[in-house]
């Protein structure tokens, strides 16, 4: 499958249950696989092999998980039309947020860097939490932020935004914007790797989604693939540096 086939793909999994995205993940051969908790304090993290890391993170729950049962009739189907996907339901939509980032952390799985993929963002972050806080965690949480470069969650909307809320620094700041052409509109708000990032820093990258969380949903995908060329090409060059937070790098 090409890419915008993988794309849709992960787009056209139901919006109500995130188990489809975990089961794609686990089924990758030959990768070490971490999957731990129950249904929406879970994670799945599939360690890399580079030397150099990145810890690739997207969240698989849509706005629209568990919160409320979505009767049959309403399901949602994809439209795409001028270059856009976009929902058939006047009630719901087409879960881009963040089915679009997880769609890039498959496209990217073979790179060598490690992937993560959390529940329960949408419900305030209680996935990437619980992995931060059980003791039974104490591992990967402490994995994820001492055998890694920096973090790059794929799930911001727009096209061509990236924020470090409060997980950056200025030099990983001018590091992102010269990797990516993209800008920081502000630092304000949450995602998951405000609460990821103890040691190393983070940031978010827009996937190309808009009005997210409504009916009216939709997502850009040439600015998608914008998006998942960038990584592609950053994450292919070696001896990428490290950034810690508080400090400029080492």
């Amino acid at each position: 499958m090409n890419d915008i086939e993988i794309l849709k793909k992960f787009l056209e999994v139901p919006l109500e249950n995130s188990e489809p995205i975990f089961q794609y993940f686990l089924s990758i051969p030959d990768k070490e696989i971490v999957f731990r908790g129950e249904r929406p304090e879970r994670f799945l993290y599939i360690r890399g092999q580079r030397k150099d890391k990145v810890l690739l993170v997207a969240h698989a729950d849509t706005v629209w998980d568990n919160s409320i049962e979505i009767p049959e009739n309403a399901k949602h189907e994809l439209i795409f039309s001028n270059g856009v996907f976009q929902s058939s339901s006047s009630v719901y939509g087409i879960g881009a947020d963040d089915r679009a980032g997880c769609a890039i952390l498959w496209l990217l799985k073979d790179l060598g860097h490690s992937l993560l993929i959390t529940d329960g963002e949408e419900a305030g972050g209680l996935g990437s939490s619980w992995l931060m806080s059980d003791p039974k965690n104490s591992d990967i949480a402490d994995e994820i932020n001492t055998q890694h470069q920096f973090m790059i969650q794929l799930d911001r909307r727009h096209g061509s935004d990236f924020k470090c809320y409060s997980v950056g620094t200025d030099k990983f700041r001018d590091y992102v914007q010269r990797m990516t052409g993209y800008t920081e509109p502000d630092r304000f708000a949450y995602t998951d790797i405000v609460t990821l990032c103890r040691e190393i820093t983070g940031v978010n990258l827009s996937v190309g989604y808009r009005n997210e969380h409504s009916h009216k949903e939709n997502l850009f995908v040439d600015e998608w693939l914008n998006t998942l060329n960038i990584c592609r090409k950053w994450l292919s060059e070696e001896d990428l540096p490290r950034f810690l937070l508080g400090k400029t790098s080492a």
